[in-house]
């Protein structure tokens, strides 16, 4: 089950397909790994919020554009919780030139690999999970995030 919380309604003002935009991307991340049945929380929240997420759970200051929370193992298959700030992400889509839609959709995706194991901080780990993420978005038309190098993401 996909759960998607709007916490900041400025979510639903700039993109009034937030929600339906965040489950196609969920369940596409999690169908492309075999995990149809997975559960996912997604909060679409504000900045503040996730600089405070950000501080306590990670040891930084600020927000960021997506965070992602695993959860331990459970019966009920629920993978994790995603949030996502909506100042941070609205600035970056302007920054690099692409609709919001696409982004909360990459950023969504992104994500929701996280909570499936997948990482970043190695050159090769980032390959694989950038190919991985193309592949998902493709399946959505989304166009490639990292054509132009646009695709930065903590």
């Amino acid at each position: 089950m996909i759960d998607i919380e709007i916490e900041a309604e400025a979510w639903s003002a700039a993109e009034p397909a937030a929600e339906a935009l965040s489950r196609q991307a969920a369940e596409a991340a999690l169908a492309h790994e075999g995990r149809a049945g997975g559960g996912v929380t997604i909060l679409l929240t504000d900045d503040a919020a996730v600089a405070d997420l950000n501080v306590r759970f990670r040891g930084k200051d600020g927000p960021t554009n997506v965070l992602s929370f695993p959860a331990a193992a459970n019966p009920e298959q629920h993978l994790g919780d995603v949030a996502l700030a909506y100042e941070v992400c609205v600035a970056e889509a302007a920054q690099q030139g692409k609709p919001l839609a696409h982004h909360l959709q990459h950023l969504v995706a992104h994500g929701v690999l996280h909570l499936l194991g997948y990482d970043h901080m190695k050159d090769e780990e980032a390959l694989a999970m950038e190919g991985l993420e193309r592949v998902v978005l493709a399946s959505l038309g989304v166009p490639d995030p990292y054509a132009a190098g646009e695709g930065d993401h903590d």
